[in-house]
C-alpha cells in the first residue's frame, strides 16, 4: 500500500506511455493526428533514412565526449576531500550549481560564451594570437562545443555521488597505504578509485543515459537554422523535429524505440561488464 502511489504514478506517466509510443511506430499519422496502422514501414524508412544514421553518430560522439565527466568529477570530489581543504562549501555550491540552473540560462549564457564574434571565449582566446571559430556555426566544432557544456553541466551531480562514496572509504586503508610509503597519487589510483568503483559504475550509467537524451542544450544553443544543425542532431533532436515540426507521429515514434533500445542495450552491456571491474566491500 505504501508503494502504491508511486507505483501508480510510475505505470501512468512512464510505463503506459512507453507501450503506447511501441504501438503508434507501427502506424501513420496525419497532419491533424489521425493514425492508421501501417506496419513496418516506419522502420524501413528509418533503416534507409541518412539523418537517423547521422543523428547516430552525433548522439555516439556526444555521449563519448560527456563520460569525460566521470574521471573529471572522481578528481575534483578526491580533491575536495582533502583534509585541511579550505572552502569546500564555497567549492561544492560552485560545482554542484549547474544542476539546479534551468537549462535555458545554461544554454543562454554558454552560447553567448561561444559567440565567435564578440564571445568571451573567443576574445581569451585572442589575447594569446589566437583567432578563435565560430565555435556553433561551424560544423567542425559545434558538436565539441555542445559536448563540452555537458561535461561542465555533469560534474556537479557525479561529484556529489563520488563525496558520498569516499566518505564511505575507512580511513584506516589510507593510513596503511600512508605506512607503505604511497603518496597522495598512489593512494587515490589504488584505494580511492578500487573502493569507488560502485559509485563510477553507478554515475557511468547515469551520464550515457542523460546523454543519449541530449536535445535542450542543440535546441537553444545551436538552433534549426544553423549550418552546423546536421553535426549536432542528435536521434532525440531528430524525434523532435520529425514528431512534432512535421507532425509526422509514427515516424518519431519509431525512432523512441530505436533510443529505447539503444539505451537498454548500453545499459545492460554495462551491467554485464561491471563483474570485470566493480569491486563491491
Amino acid at each position: 500500500m505504501l508503494l502504491l502511489p508511486a507505483a501508480a504514478g510510475l505505470a501512468v506517466f512512464e510505463i503506459w506511455p512507453t507501450f503506447q509510443t511501441i504501438y503508434y511506430s507501427f502506424t501513420s499519422w496525419g497532419a491533424f493526428g489521425g493514425h492508421a496502422w501501417s506496419g513496418l514501414e516506419n522502420y524501413r524508412t528509418l533503416i534507409a533514412d541518412s539523418d537517423v544514421f547521422h543523428a547516430i553518430v552525433n548522439t555516439a560522439i556526444i555521449t563519448a565526449i560527456t563520460l569525460l565527466a566521470v574521471p573529471l568529477s572522481a578528481v575534483v570530489a578526491a580533491l575536495l576531500s582533502l583534509p585541511g581543504m579550505r572552502g569546500v562549501t564555497i567549492y561544492r555550491t560552485l560545482y554542484f550549481l549547474p544542476v539546479v540552473t534551468l537549462p535555458a540560462a545554461v544554454a543562454l549564457t554558454w552560447k553567448w560564451l561561444f559567440n565567435g564574434d564578440y564571445g568571451l571565449i573567443n576574445w581569451l582566446l585572442s589575447k594569446i594570437g589566437i583567432d578563435g571559430p565560430h565555435w556553433l556555426s561551424d560544423p567542425a566544432t559545434a558538436i565539441f562545443a555542445i559536448s563540452i557544456v555537458g561535461v561542465w553541466g555533469s560534474i556537479g551531480y557525479n561529484m556529489v555521488i563520488f563525496l558520498s562514496g569516499i566518505r564511505g572509504i575507512p580511513v584506516d586503508y589510507y593510513e596503511a597505504a600512508e605506512l607503505d610509503g604511497a603518496g597522495r597519487l598512489a593512494q587515490f589510483f589504488h584505494v580511492t578509485v578500487p573502493l569507488l568503483t560502485p559509485s563510477i559504475f553507478f554515475v557511468t550509467v547515469i551520464t550515457v543515459i542523460n546523454s543519449l537524451q541530449a536535445f535542450d542544450l542543440i535546441y537553444l544553443m545551436v538552433g534549426q537554422q544553423s549550418p552546423a544543425i546536421e553535426r549536432t542532431e542528435t536521434l532525440v533532436y531528430l524525434f523532435y523535429q520529425r514528431g512534432f515540426a512535421e507532425h509526422d507521429g509514427g515516424y518519431a515514434a519509431a525512432i523512441g524505440v530505436l533510443l529505447l533500445i539503444a539505451t537498454l542495450i548500453l545499459t545492460a552491456a554495462q551491467f554485464r561488464l561491471q563483474k570485470r571491474w566493480v569491486h563491491y566491500g
